[in-house]
C-alpha cells in the first residue's frame, strides 16, 4: 500500500502560478490560504491557523490541478496526486486501507497536500442504494480527515477538484470551508493563451487577429483553445501529401494563419457544460466569492 501512495506522489517543480495564465481570484486565494503560512507557520496560530481542506470546483479543462501543483511547488509541500477512482475501482476492496495508508504517508513527509480529483466521486451525497463498499470508503476519509483536524501541528491540507460541487455530501462540504470557483477564461486571459500556445510555432497572425480570436472564442475552456490550436496547426500540413511530409524540416513548412483558426473553429466545436448556470449559481451561494 505504501509503495501504490509513494507512486502517487508527483515532481511538481516545473509548476509555478507564474506559469498559468488567469484565475487570479484562485491564485490570490491559494496564496493566501497555502503559500503564506508555509512561510511562517509559527506565525498562523489562533484565528490564522491554516485550513484544511479547501474545494476547487468549475466547469473541467480549466485548471484546477495546475492550480494544486503551483500552489504545492510554492509552498514546498509533497504533492499527492490522487484521482478518485483509483480509491473507487483500481483497487476493489482496499480502498479504506489506501485512505489510511495516504494520510499516514502524507503526515509523516509532511509539509504535504492530497489533492483529490473528482473528490465528489467519493464525497457524494448518501444514497439509499449506495453501495456498503463506498459508504466505508467516506466513513474512512471522514475519520482520518478528522483526525488530521486534531492534530494542530499537522501539516497536511486535503485540496478537493469537482466539476460538480453541488453533488458533494454536507458531512464533505463542511470539511472544505474554502471553496474556489476556477471559471471560464475571459477574452484578455483566451488571447493570452492563444499567445502562449503559438509562442514556439511559426505563424503569421497579428495581434488584432489574436484578438478576434479571442473575441470569438466565447466560452472556451482552456482545453477547448488548446484543441483548437492544435487543430490550426495541422493546417499547413494537411496541403501536404505523404511523399512531401517524409522530407520536409520544420522551416520548410508555412506559417500557421489566421484562417486556420477559423477552418479550425468550425471544426472544434465546444460543448458548453450544461450545468454552467448551475455552477455559477452555486458559487455565489456557497463559493468563497459569496
Amino acid at each position: 500500500m505504501v509503495e501504490i501512495i509513494i507512486d502517487e506522489i508527483v515532481d511538481k517543480k516545473d509548476v509555478k502560478f507564474s506559469d498559468i495564465i488567469g484565475q487570479n481570484k484562485a491564485k490570490q486565494a491559494l496564496h493566501e490560504l497555502v503559500i503564506l503560512p508555509s512561510v511562517n507557520p509559527k506565525l498562523f496560530t489562533g484565528l490564522l491557523t491554516p485550513l484544511k481542506g479547501l474545494l476547487l470546483f468549475g466547469p473541467p479543462g480549466n485548471g484546477k490541478t495546475m492550480l494544486a501543483k503551483a500552489a504545492a511547488n510554492e509552498a514546498n509541500c509533497n504533492f499527492f496526486n490522487i484521482n478518485s477512482s483509483s480509491l473507487t475501482s483500481k483497487y476493489v476492496g482496499d480502498g479504506e486501507k489506501l485512505v489510511r495508508t495516504l494520510f499516514a504517508v502524507a503526515r509523516h513527509l509532511q509539509p504535504s497536500i492530497i489533492f483529490i480529483d473528482e473528490i465528489d466521486s467519493i464525497l457524494s451525497s448518501r444514497k439509499e442504494n449506495e453501495h456498503e463498499a463506498s459508504r466505508r470508503l467516506k466513513t474512512e476519509f471522514f475519520i482520518q480527515f478528522d483526525g488530521m483536524q486534531t492534530e494542530k501541528n499537522d501539516r497536511i491540507l486535503v485540496m478537493g477538484a469537482t466539476n460538480r460541487p453541488y453533488d458533494l455530501d454536507n458531512a464533505a462540504l463542511r470539511r472544505f470551508p474554502k471553496r474556489i470557483f476556477v471559471g471560464l477564461p475571459e477574452t484578455e486571459t483566451r488571447v493570452e493563451l492563444i499567445k502562449k500556445l503559438l509562442h514556439s510555432h511559426s505563424h503569421s497572425l497579428t495581434e488584432q487577429q489574436i484578438r478576434d480570436l479571442g473575441r470569438r472564442t466565447q466560452g472556451y475552456s482552456g482545453s477547448d483553445l488548446n484543441s483548437l490550436a492544435t487543430d490550426a496547426a495541422y493546417g499547413p500540413i494537411r496541403e501536404k501529401s505523404i511523399e512531401d511530409l517524409k522530407v520536409l524540416t520544420k522551416n520548410s513548412i508555412r506559417p500557421i494563419r489566421h484562417n486556420d483558426f477559423i477552418v479550425a473553429l468550425s471544426q472544434i466545436k465546444i460543448t458548453p457544460p450544461k450545468d454552467l448556470v448551475e455552477l455559477d449559481n452555486w458559487n455565489k451561494a456557497y463559493g468563497a466569492s459569496s
